[in-house]
């Protein structure tokens, strides 16, 4: 039998509260607060190293843009409210890419349903298993045509009437989105999801990487625990070192088949 999450934390650990609101909300702000900053200094003024700082930092946050509407679809951000946790989800896809919160809240669905296979949306044809060539496939999935034109034209407004230069907008709004979609890619579906020499040991077929602290933050917001992601999907990312921690303790096994017979 699988092993439900009140068997490894305490009743208040899984109390979410309003603690997922709070979070959401301090990603989204301190987003926007350092993209506003970023688009105003001169971009000519600074350093190689400090423009690489900056672009690895707003990289990190619109990461956790897409991270909190992720943990929307699974009504975790605001569980007790179902339509501000959904709001909030909306919210940080616009944000993030324009992106259709509904459209991509029923594929990540089938995500969790069909993990690594054919029906799972995020999972490669079996033909483009290479990093790059099933990184085209997952962003040919979710990127439409609304989304470029809905880009095109916020990326010439800010230019035309706000006078935001051509490399402010490049490096700090248009790099950070598409090098924090390979990221999502990279630690959130390639690393766990792709298939081993051994093959899959459990149901989920998904591997965890276990890193230090923070570095399993710095990577992907903590979703290197992918295995504990899809055995408690109603855990929010903040929770997942928890469960990690008390897994490598109690040495479970994630569903592996012989533990459901």
């Amino acid at each position: 039998m699988q092993t439900h999450p009140t068997d490894l934390l305490t009743d208040t650990e899984i109390q979410i509260g309003w603690h997922g609101v709070a979070i959401a909300f301090s990603i989204m702000i301190v987003w926007a607060a350092s993209l506003l900053f970023l688009l105003s200094i001169k971009v000519e003024a600074l350093g190689f190293l400090e423009i690489v700082f900056a672009l690895c930092i707003q990289t990190f946050f619109y990461t956790g843009l897409f991270i909190t509407a992720h943990d929307a679809m699974h009504q975790v951000v605001c569980p007790s409210h179902p339509k501000l946790n959904h709001t909030i989800g909306k919210v940080a896809l616009f944000l993030y890419a324009f992106l259709p919160y509904h459209q991509l809240l029923k594929q990540h669905w089938y995500h969790h349903l069909y993990p690594a296979s054919d029906k799972d949306p995020d999972f490669h044809d079996g033909r483009n298993v290479s990093l790059l060539s099933w990184y085209a496939r997952f962003m040919l999935r979710y990127w439409g045509w609304g989304n470029s034109i809905a880009v095109t034209v916020c990326y010439h407004s800010m230019h035309h009437l706000l006078h935001i230069s051509h490399a402010n907008l490049v490096l700090f709004w248009v790099f950070p989105s598409i090098l924090s979609s390979f990221q999502l890619f990279y630690f959130g579906t390639f690393l766990p999801h792709r298939e081993l020499s051994e093959g899959y040991s459990n149901i989920f077929r998904s591997h965890s990487i276990y890193r230090p602290f923070w570095l399993s933050l710095l990577t992907c917001y903590h979703f290197g625990y992918h295995c504990e992601h899809h055995q408690y999907p109603e855990l929010p990312w903040w929770m997942l070192p928890a469960i990690a921690s008390r897994h490598n303790e109690n040495q479970l096994n994630f569903g592996a088949k012989n533990d459901l017979d």
